[in-house]
């Protein structure tokens, strides 16, 4: 079945073919044409399409639109941006400046009405409307990153942040505007899917005000014969879906430890600690000191592009660390031994002809020349990604060394479900160690959302630890308020079933002397458990009925009238797709506990589920927008 990743790209190749269907038949020579894009719509095309696969579709320049551009006749142009002032007044610029052959204008959103008249008449004064070829509302306004995930701004600053929404000082207008940026997304994401959803979401919450206005919004568009996306005819028959997805729309205030806690899975490292953005992750490379003998080390960047296209990415992106560093070393030694092969078989060709041994090798080697010189390619690429890989590996492996990550992840994790501790949290807060003020800040924070309740005096004495350590205490603030206000008799068991069990010290790595050196790294295991927001879709899409769920809101934009949620249909059968939204972020903690959720028993592998977020915070970030909600608490 095609997926919403697989739906974006096809229609951004039509929109690349000057939004004509993009036939199956490759034409021998494509139109060139240059494309010009605001941020978001370099954000939504960056991690579908690569610049080779936009070259092939006759691309020959892809530029920003407030970049300096200058005049290319006889080219058409195609736009990608959002219909916003700023935009418009550029275009009008553009115009005016005549810069173009031809204008392909596609915008992200749709284009108001009042928007679209300045347009006209900015052509009209440039007098330039037949350069105009069409204006489209592409309803794209969402980021692909995975078959299965999405996330509908990447910048910190955006106006969509967990930050913005839960600020103290927040106007109802910029509440509003909050929503209905998300709300527009969502319909983007779900006109581009060809399905309306059953809609579901807890009360009282941004989640809730989400949900209303998404349900107004697909009704009003259900509603409109003129304009209805969501009508099956001859053209649109292949996106048209009879069974209709679940959608959950979940508040990030339901789980605040999953954000903060140290993670052991590939992709999720990358993200905490790298700051995987767009499936793209730089890596500062050593290259040890220069040859003038200054004494300082030289470093250089790597840009790392993690995608579908890499089978050893797709096959391992969700496995533990210590799993990665041993699977790069397996594939290494496959390689080596598939170079060493290609190296004997070029020596044995270069035998003397008078050995009669020569003679009858020379057809058998012939063969297997031509096999392993066709194979080279193939090869090259295995060694590039070995090297990309090790590169990026090394990379997190330096940061669980010297900040202790694998002690922090399995502390955290028997905090989660309520295990033993080896130690204290004091103590560990009160070591004088290489890990960062930030891990221990991340570390108490868990333990102190999780924790049934902590007293005033006990508190105080953990925050004065957290200080001395040199935190900054005003996430701490922050949490101590939310704590408070949310009713936590709710939420304790929350993680029943976490943990870790430490296995031997990788005996394959340590024995066949890897470059990985993961001396004094604990080698955990993680133990399969669901976490909330993975509980609340297994119960939701079972139609379970919990105490966790029973107040939950439900909305059907098909029916003719709002459904009360006290007429949920109780006989329906499960559902087997599902599309789960975090409104105030996500992370690939919970995306990774979803997959091995559809993988797992609970599914049999028949559900299908998609994680979306307003965002997609790592930890750091996360922690720096609590620390700005804390800041307003004290002032």
């Amino acid at each position: 079945m095609e997926t919403l990743k697989d739906k974006q790209i096809e229609a951004i190749k039509q929109m690349l073919n000057l939004n004509q269907p993009a036939s199956k038949v490759v034409a021998a020579e494509p139109v060139w044409k240059i494309l010009i894009y605001d941020r978001c719509g370099q954000d939504i095309i960056s991690p579908l399409v690569s610049v080779k696969e936009l070259r092939e579709m006759g691309v020959t320049l892809h530029v920003q639109l407030h970049a300096d551009r200058d005049s290319i006749p006889d080219v058409p142009a195609v736009y990608f941006c959002l219909p916003s002032a700023e935009n418009l007044a550029r275009i009008g610029q553009d115009l005016q400046n005549n810069l173009y052959d031809a204008y392909h204008l596609n915008f992200i959103s749709p284009i108001s009405r009042q928007r679209l008249e300045e347009l006209a008449a900015a052509a009209l004064q440039s007098n330039c409307v037949s350069q105009i070829s069409k204006v489209y509302d592409q309803y794209l306004n969402f980021i692909s990153l995975e078959d299965d995930m999405f996330t509908l701004r990447h910048q910190s600053s955006d106006p969509i942040s967990y930050y913005s929404i839960n600020k103290a000082d927040v106007a109802d207008t910029e509440m509003e505007s909050i929503m209905d940026t998300i709300v527009d997304s969502l319909f983007s994401v779900f006109a581009t899917l060809g399905a309306v959803p059953y809609i579901r979401s807890p009360p009282d919450n941004a989640a809730a005000m989400v949900a209303e206005k998404l349900d107004k919004k697909l009704r009003e568009n259900l509603g409109d014969t003129r304009n209805n996306l969501f009508i099956m005819d001859a053209t649109k028959g292949s996106q048209f879906r009879y069974k209709r997805p679940l959608l959950i729309i979940l508040d990030r205030n339901m789980d605040m430890a999953t954000p903060l806690h140290h993670t052991w899975t590939y992709q999720a490292l990358a993200h905490d600690v790298l700051d995987l953005t767009l499936n793209r992750v730089v890596v500062e490379e050593t290259m040890g000191r220069p040859p003038s003998g200054s004494g300082s080390i030289r470093a250089k960047t790597r840009a790392c592009d993690l995608d579908s296209r890499d089978k050893f990415w797709v096959a391992h992106k969700g496995s533990p660390f210590p799993t990665v560093a041993e699977a790069i070393q397996e594939e290494l030694e496959q390689y080596r031994s598939s170079e060493e092969e290609v190296k004997m078989l070029k020596a044995s060709m270069g035998l003397d002809n008078e050995s009669d041994a020569a003679f009858s090798m020379v057809s058998e080697t012939t063969a297997k020349l031509t096999s392993a010189v066709n194979s080279l390619p193939q090869l090259m690429e295995k060694k590039r990604l070995i090297d990309m890989h090790t590169t990026i590996a090394t990379a997190i492996l330096n940061h669980i060394k010297t900040r202790r990550l694998d002690t922090f992840f399995e502390f955290e994790e028997k905090i989660m479900s309520k295990a033993t501790l080896d130690k204290s949290i004091m103590e560990m807060l009160s070591d004088t160690d290489s890990s960062t003020p930030e891990d221990k800040m991340r570390l108490f924070l868990v333990f102190y959302i999780c924790a049934p309740s902590v007293s005033e005096a006990e508190f105080d004495r953990y925050a004065a630890a957290l200080q001395n350590a040199g935190c900054d205490l005003s996430p701490l603030n922050y949490i101590k308020r939310w704590k408070a206000y949310t009713k936590m008799a709710a939420t304790q068991n929350h993680y029943v079933g976490a943990g870790t069990k430490t296995v031997s010290m990788f005996s394959k790595l340590m024995s066949q002397g890897s470059s990985f050196v993961m001396e004094g790294v604990k080698n955990l295991v993680l133990k399969k458990h669901d976490l909330p927001v993975t509980r609340i879709v297994d119960e939701l899409m079972e139609m379970k009925s919990t105490q966790e769920t029973e107040d939950y809101r439900y909305f059907d934009p098909r029916q003719p009238k709002a459904v009360d949620s006290s007429q949920i249909p109780k006989n329906r059968s499960p559902f087997q797709e599902a599309i789960v939204f975090i409104v105030g972020g996500g992370n690939y903690i919970e995306y990774q506990n979803l997959v091995d959720y559809t993988k797992g028993k609970a599914s049999q592998g028949k559900k299908r589920v998609i994680y979306g977020s307003s965002t997609l915070t790592n930890a750091r970030d996360f922690l720096k927008q609590l620390s700005l909600l804390g800041q307003e608490i004290a002032t």
